[in-house]
């Protein structure tokens, strides 16, 4: 098995058996943290099985919506299904919603997102080569050009 292979299984593992379970308890705010970044649970519906799958990702939140993103690869499964199942539970650190996720656009709104979700994304947040925070909105673009950002509108009730 490679490293990158051993730290992929390593990484699901611990999502498994210590993240989700860890939300869905109402533990998030233990685990969401300045270290391990600002992350969330989704609840989405899995496009070929039907049945609920739980993904954790990291956030942000601004002007009532969450946004979260892929990184680099576009073939997760949780972004997957959240193309084919746009209605998701929303699990964050000290609350739970249910919302309509869309892919935002290039464009200003996916900047100033992605800026607030590299920024919060705790030791991993220069992943990218760059620091967000002091990085141009032209650096922020071209480095990160084709990341998808995904947009949850928080149904209100």
């Amino acid at each position: 098995m490679s490293k990158k292979g051993f730290k992929r299984d390593l990484f699901r593992i611990v999502n498994r058996l210590i993240v989700v379970p860890g939300f869905q308890m109402g533990l998030g705010r233990f685990i969401s943290n300045p270290l391990t970044g600002n992350i969330m649970v989704l609840g989405i519906l899995g496009r070929k099985t039907g049945k609920i799958r739980y993904a954790p990702v990291s956030f942000a939140r601004r002007d009532g919506k969450v946004y979260c993103y892929q990184g680099k690869e576009t073939r997760g499964q949780w972004y997957l299904n959240i193309l084919a199942h746009p209605d998701v539970e929303v699990l964050l650190p000290r609350e739970r919603f249910t919302g309509r996720a869309e892919q935002l656009p290039e464009g200003p709104e996916r900047l100033k997102a992605l800026r607030m979700l590299l920024q919060g994304s705790g030791l991993s947040r220069s992943m990218y080569g760059f620091n967000p925070a002091e990085a141009s909105d032209q650096e922020l673009e071209e480095k990160t050009r084709g990341i998808p950002v995904i947009s949850i509108s928080l149904n209100q009730g």
